[in-house]
């Protein structure tokens, strides 16, 4: 059994398919913590063979992706597009550019309620630090860390994470940008300083592309540091990429060769192939959400290694979604997926998908603009609201039927210096239904 089903969910704003871009714009991050009272191995250590031969059986697997400067080659303008979104920005390594935060003296302190606790984010030499400031001077003590990996696009906010040696944790200050200001990390506690939050394989398998863990006791976040492939590439949705590369050349060499050339007829044999590359939007419905239901489907519990799962294969060989009860309430972060499901427009109609609404090579557009999609079907005419409103009631059907709600999952504590309270973070719920307000 994986030690990540021995962890519970504190989510830190999320990505993919409900939130901005889809929300990918968001931060989303979920952090895994012990649970109280569990017990957590790891089911294999590093000096295992066995441990050994699968990770060198996922690296040959590995071979089969190319990586997105293939992709660019031939698809510049979508590649640059995409470069904007908040998928391709859901992790990063710090840079002025990737970070959302203020530096600056008088914007970059966390004051907590324990008046002997406060945290600095600090920028030097093109790093960033977090250090946290124990007792008053002169018997001050420092905890400092280097930021090493940015998780959110910061649309929404962001979470950092850092490496002691090849094992990854999570830096307890984050930024919210709804707020403009630094806050404790969604699940850390206000006037504590915890540096020690593991940072577990399925909490990187929405928020990058690719890493390769390293089997390891007590909790499984070792990774190989070289391996990582940060944001949401092409072939995290399209596949395994080689073999679509190496189809394409054939085609490119055999159109460039003359008419009477004698390798004229294998090279198009060949070339007539199938491309091998999955293009979502052919594969039946259930497979094109199960793309977006790796990420946006809840935590779930692994079948298969993180970073198995390939699209069009069913998740279900990988990983096992909760499927909530009809009657449960579900947080508008917590499964979007499942939110969508229940609407009457998806058990309408069969062509209602993720990919209905949202152009995932494009940044989010404006919430309001996505009513064409409910015009399609729909007609303002027959909204309840249309004696009302009239012909204005088309510019804006979603924040009616899909309203901004504050989710439950994700909940930061703001220090004293804002008030001492939880904020949570808005999310669009995606249950497209008639909301109480408009009955």
């Amino acid at each position: 059994m994986s030690g990540g089903q021995f962890f519970k969910a504190v989510i830190v704003p999320a990505v993919l398919l409900g939130l901005s871009a889809w929300a990918f714009a968001s931060l989303t991050f979920a952090c895994l913590t012990p649970a109280p009272g569990s017990s957590i191995s790891a089911s294999t250590t590093n000096q295992d063979g066995g441990a050994v031969s699968e990770l060198k059986e996922k690296e040959a697997n590995r071979k089969d992706y190319t990586g997105d400067g293939a992709c660019e080659s031939c698809h510049q303008d979508v590649a640059n597009n995409y470069l904007h979104t908040a998928h391709h920005l859901t992790s990063q390594l710090p840079s002025k550019n990737s970070m959302a935060g203020k530096f600056t003296a008088g914007a970059n302190t966390l004051r907590t309620f324990d008046p002997n606790l406060r945290f600095t984010m600090a920028a030097a030499k093109g790093s960033y630090y977090e250090t946290a400031i124990f007792w008053q001077p002169p018997d001050e003590q420092k905890q400092t860390e280097r930021i090493d990996m940015v998780v959110g696009s910061g649309q929404r906010g962001q979470t950092y994470l850092y490496w002691k040696g090849d094992r990854l944790f999570q830096l307890p200050v984050s930024y919210w940008a709804p707020l403009g200001e630094w806050l404790n990390s969604p699940g850390y506690t206000d006037g504590t300083a915890d540096f020690n939050r593991p940072v577990v394989p399925r909490c990187l398998e929405c928020h990058a592309t690719y890493f390769t863990a390293i089997p390891s006791a007590p909790f499984e976040n070792r990774y190989q540091k070289t391996s990582a492939v940060l944001g949401i590439s092409c072939e995290k949705c399209h596949g395994p990429g080689r073999r679509h590369v190496e189809l394409e050349r054939l085609k490119a060499n055999h159109a460039e060769q003359p008419e009477h050339s004698a390798s004229k007829a294998p090279a198009n044999k060949a070339a007539e192939g199938n491309s091998e590359i999955v293009n979502p939007r052919k594969l039946s419905r259930d497979r094109q959400m199960d793309i977006c239901a790796e990420c946006h489907g809840g935590l779930g519990e692994e079948r298969a290694s993180a970073f198995s799962f390939v699209p069009g294969q069913p998740l279900a060989d990988y990983l096992e979604l909760q499927q909530p009860d009809p009657e449960a309430k579900v947080d508008v972060h917590g499964n979007q997926v499942a939110l969508l499901e229940r609407s009457r427009c998806y058990q309408s109609s069969a062509k209602i998908t993720c990919n209905f609404c949202h152009d995932v090579h494009e940044p989010e557009r404006n919430a309001a603009a996505y009513s064409d999609r409910c015009l399609s079907c729909h007609k303002p005419e027959s909204c309840g609201e249309y004696p009302k409103l009239g012909q204005d009631i088309a510019k804006n059907c979603v924040d009616c039927h899909m309203p901004v709600q504050d989710s439950n999952l994700i909940v930061a504590k703001v220090t004293s210096q804002a008030g001492g309270k939880q904020v949570k973070m808005p999310i669009r719920n995606h249950w497209i239904k008639v909301y109480a307000a408009q009955q």
